[in-house]
């Protein structure tokens, strides 16, 4: 991890990005050669060569599961000043969604991203609504210059783990 990374996360939080189940995930209207690893994956995301970009419009819809329960307290989404995400839609442990229904469901946050946000400065969400996470869907509605097709270079989350019991751990108490 380099010192720039981890200045970027939020005191008592941990980038979340060991716990997203990698083989649920999916990105909807992404360009073929420009595809969400470059965005969320370890090393390509620091790679300010490579991004994720939208294909038919500037809109782009994102499922990430997770292999744990876990808490959501902030994210950092770089981008290009002009082609970067304006408004981003998150919505908790809501599967299946597509452009035909993202607009049907009130997200459990929404954030506008500004200039600094682009540069990879962390916004907090209202972690009240992000305690009990299996999944998360992202949601990039527009760009900063309404242009059709946004870049984002980087997507990373901070949270923490929620501890639960492990089942298969537990032993059963015999009776006397």
């Amino acid at each position: 991890m380099s010192a720039e990374s981890a200045s970027e996360i939020p005191k008592g939080q941990v980038d979340l990005l060991d716990f997203i189940d990698w083989s649920g995930v999916e990105c909807l209207n992404q360009s073929s050669s420009h595809s969400l690893p470059n965005a969320l994956k370890q090393g390509y995301r620091e790679d300010a060569g490579l991004n994720l970009e939208s294909d038919a419009d500037e809109q782009l819809l994102i499922y990430i599961p997770f292999n744990q329960v876990i808490k959501l307290h902030s994210f950092a989404i770089k981008g290009p000043e002009e082609d970067g995400p304006k408004t981003v839609k998150f919505f908790s442990n809501k599967e299946h969604m597509c452009f035909s229904n993202v607009n049907d469901f009130p997200p459990s946050d929404t954030a506008e991203l500004t200039e600094e946000n682009l540069k990879g400065k962390p916004v907090v969400l209202k972690y009240v609504k992000f305690q009990n996470v299996r999944s998360l869907t992202i949601f990039i509605e527009d760009n900063q210059s309404s242009s059709e097709v946004t870049k984002v270079q980087k997507i990373a989350l901070y949270g923490s783990t929620v501890e639960t019991t492990d089942m298969k751990g537990l032993k059963k108490i015999e009776d006397h």
